[in-house]
């Protein structure tokens, strides 16, 4: 079955953009040292892509405005904005939880929820992340947008592995089985 993947960046203090939405400070602690690229070793295993209205706007409006990124996917966008589907992006008013399930269905690789903190937040509480893969950016904002709000209940996590890459830290966790949970 295909699983459900966040793949996200976020700052040491839990924050996914600034308090203007700007993600600039996404970066290593060297400017002059390269990053190791994650990103295309990740995108392997994904056919589908999943964000929230905000994301979308920020995408083609300031991020890539002149091309789709993410043309090699399917996309959904999660809104109540009314706008017109194309072959790759799909504008969606399902509830995250139920899209995710409907997808999960399907044949295909893996789903990567691609941002916007409120559907995150909403398929944390419903448990429909399999898995949480998040860089930590040696940075502190002190304010923004934050991953992790406190709208759902626990959620023990396992670590599956954990790298440093130029300061930041690329972590991946799954949800803990019911039988690990008591233990």
């Amino acid at each position: 079955m295909r699983k459900v993947i966040l793949f996200i960046a976020m700052s040491l203090d839990g924050y996914i953009a600034d308090q203007n939405g700007g993600v600039d400070w996404l970066q290593g602690q060297d400017s002059n040292q390269e990053t190791k690229d994650i990103y295309t070793e990740f995108i392997q295993n994904i056919d589908t892509v999943i964000m929230g209205w905000n994301t979308y706007n920020q995408i083609v409006t300031e991020l890539s405005p002149d091309v789709w990124p993410y043309d090699s996917f399917q996309s959904y966008v999660v809104t109540h904005h009314p706008e017109e589907s194309t072959n790759t992006i799909q504008f969606v008013s399902h509830q995250p939880e139920d899209l995710m399930k409907e997808l999960k269905q399907k044949e295909g690789k893996d789903i990567w929820i691609c941002g916007g903190a409120q559907m995150i937040q909403s398929l944390m509480q419903t448990q429909c992340i399999d898995e949480y893969h998040i860089s930590i950016i040696p940075t502190l904002l002190g304010s923004g947008i934050l991953l992790f709000k406190d709208c759902f209940s626990s959620i023990p996590l396992q670590l599956i592995s954990c790298h440093e890459n130029n300061g930041i830290l690329d972590t991946i966790y799954k949800p803990r089985k019911v039988s690990d949970r008591n233990g």
